[in-house]
């Protein structure tokens, strides 16, 4: 169900992007926005494993070091049937962990030391069958297309606001109302955009919330890893968070209630253990 969400949702943003590239840009605009937003995201596709991972001050792992969370973590890639990623530990007390890498071959799984001192055996299990159910389900590819798409409409708005400042664009260029129309869609284009690629961000993690209890084979013990990182992120939240990387994080390190709710990257944590809570009596 989440998958079909997850296309459902990429076509609007699909959609959103040809139609506001037609009425700012025309095709060659288009055309021009989706080529720039191609090269950032290309880059940050081949690399973000190395900017998220020094951003945070990741330090590398072996099992010598760190033997309990590195022999979860294999077996995790063992039940999910993929390689063993290289592991990572996040220097900060905010317990929290996130994947990142561009396909399951160079996957690289992080958790803060917080993490670590917070939880016990069976809920760190949880949350690393979490980040292993990313790596299965290619969310790093599926939010790559998605900035992609929604970077190439903040272009086409940027452009819709030099447009309004120069006069508005083709016919009607003298009209009040042209340069109107094209600053509320350099407006409301991009939030538009924002609102679809939440909610997709919102989708994966249902779906790696899922895809983790099914590899662990213990939904309750991620439920309660979730209570618990919400609750400790709320008192501790990572120092300087990036809002560009919140979305890999398995516990979002931003707050916000009321409007700030609809572009929140992950649902609310009591819906997540509601929804595992369920899982279980399924299962």
């Amino acid at each position: 169900m989440n998958a079909i969400k997850t296309t459902v949702l990429l076509t609007l943003l699909t959609v959103l992007f040809l139609i506001v590239g037609q009425l700012i840009g025309g095709n060659n605009g288009m055309l021009i926005a989706l080529f720039l937003a191609l090269i950032l995201n290309f880059v940050s596709y081949w690399f973000s494993d190395k900017i998220v991972l020094k951003m945070y001050r990741a330090k590398p792992v072996t099992e010598a070091e760190q033997p309990e969370l590195v022999g979860i973590v294999r077996r995790s890639a063992q039940a999910a049937g993929l390689p063993m990623p290289k592991v990572y530990i996040i220097p900060t007390a905010t317990p929290n962990a996130f994947a990142t890498g561009r396909n399951p071959q160079h996957a690289a799984v992080a958790a803060t030391q917080g993490i670590i001192d917070l939880l016990d055996r069976d809920e760190l299990e949880g949350v690393m069958a979490h980040e292993m159910g990313h790596v299965k389900n290619r969310d790093i590819l599926i939010s790559t297309v998605v900035a992609t798409v929604a970077g190439a409409i903040s272009y086409l708005a940027h452009m819709a606001q030099w447009a309004a400042i120069f006069g508005g664009q083709g016919r009607g260029r003298d009209s009040r109302g042209g340069v109107l129309g094209l600053l509320l869609m350099a407006i409301v284009a991009p939030l538009a955009a924002g609102l679809i690629r939440a909610a997709i961000s919102r989708s994966r993690e249902v779906q790696a919330d899922e895809t983790g209890a099914r590899i662990s084979h213990k939904p309750l013990a991620l439920a309660s890893a979730l209570r618990k990182m919400h609750n400790g992120n709320l008192k501790k939240p990572i120092p300087n968070a990036n809002p560009a990387t919140a979305h890999m994080f398995i516990i979002s390190p931003l707050f916000g209630g009321n409007m700030l709710a609809l572009f929140s990257t992950h649902p609310p944590t009591e819906q997540r253990i509601a929804r595992l809570e369920e899982l279980a009596r399924k299962m």
